[in-house]
């Protein structure tokens, strides 16, 4: 999964399955690893879908199950979440259903399509176009569904991530964009959307929720989701290169899943989420290195200007963000009648 754009939508929290907050320089350690490692799903992926004969539906439920095993253990094990489970009342069961599953399903169509947009369009395309629409979709929804106001920064940012896409894609060539695995990566972008915006919705109304419980539970309900349809379309690999998969399941599962997610959060709380979301730029950045030096793709020059027009754009758009937050809120009107 394309994970580095989660930083905006996941606020450092008290109860955090690490019991004490790192130091800044630790932070800011902890975000550049985790995107180094997210950089590197989209060949995994490429790699194990060869090797193994699963389509990117099972391979997503894999993830999804391993990486939900290994996130609970971690739940369950942390000193500070066994405090956390002593010292707090469960809230009302609707309030904690409704967010896990429209979390999970916007995480569940996050990575099920970017892994197909990965097998349709390449790595380092597939990683580039997902990772530049998803924070592009989430203003624009943010901005239509919940009033957010982007600013004549934020504005100029939006419409250079459009005019960086329209640049990859239609000057990138047949051999390097397919149309296919664009709409694909769009998608992976759109779910992204649905659960950055909706967090952010939670926050509001004053239930926001730990983004570490989150994230566990959403890969629970992408595990549930997709298990009859992974079933359909192959639930187990082939055993022709089963070493192989194997290898590079386990190393989906863990470190670029697992680990990456535990160190995200615990980073997030010496890291602002803006600077989280420009570091973790190294990502598509990474994905494309490992595309053309090790899978053979090729990168044409207008899918690198593309490229770099999209990701700048998406660094200004961060920063926009975070100069909005930053501004001082107006006063609030004299309200009368109560």
């Amino acid at each position: 999964m394309s994970d580095s754009t989660l930083a905006p939508s996941c606020p450092a929290q008290d109860n955090s399955p690490i019991s004490a907050a790192p130091s800044a320089a630790r932070g800011l350690l902890y975000v550049t690893f985790t995107a180094l490692s997210w950089g590197t799903t989209g060949a995994t992926a490429t790699l194990a879908l060869a090797s193994s004969g699963l389509g990117p539906v099972a391979l997503t439920f894999w993830r999804g199950a391993g990486g939900f095993a290994l996130l609970l253990a971690v739940r369950l094990l942390a000193p500070s979440r066994r405090r956390a489970r002593r010292g707090r009342a469960a809230g009302p069961l609707r309030r904690r259903i409704v967010p896990a599953l429209v979390n999970g399903v916007g995480l569940t169509v996050f990575n099920a399509a970017f892994f197909a947009a990965v097998e349709a369009t390449g790595t380092a395309v597939g990683t580039v176009v997902t990772l530049g629409a998803a924070p592009v979709l989430a203003a624009a929804a943010g901005r239509l569904l919940m009033g957010e106001r982007l600013g004549t920064g934020g504005r100029l940012a939006t419409g250079g991530a459009i005019a960086g896409l329209a640049v990859l894609v239609l000057g990138g060539g047949a051999g390097t964009v397919r149309p296919a695995g664009v709409a694909l990566a769009l998608l992976s972008g759109a779910g992204y959307a649905l659960f950055t915006v909706y967090t952010r919705h939670l926050g509001r109304t004053g239930r926001a929720a730990d983004p570490f419980g989150t994230t566990l539970t959403s890969f629970g309900v992408c595990t549930v989701a997709l298990l009859p349809l992974a079933a359909a379309e192959g639930l187990l690999p082939h055993t022709r290169e089963l070493g192989v998969t194997l290898g590079l399941m386990a190393y989906l599962v863990t470190v670029p899943t697992a680990l990456a997610y535990a160190l995200f959060f615990t980073g997030l709380q010496a890291v602002r989420a803006t600077t989280a979301t420009v570091i973790t730029l190294l990502e598509p950045v990474t994905a494309a290195v490992i595309a053309v030096t090790l899978l053979g793709e090729r990168l044409t020059a207008a899918t690198v200007a593309g490229t770099a027009v999209l990701m700048g754009s998406v660094a200004a758009l961060a920063l926009a963000e975070a100069r909005s937050a930053a501004a001082p809120a107006p006063a609030p009107a004299p309200v009368s009648g109560r």
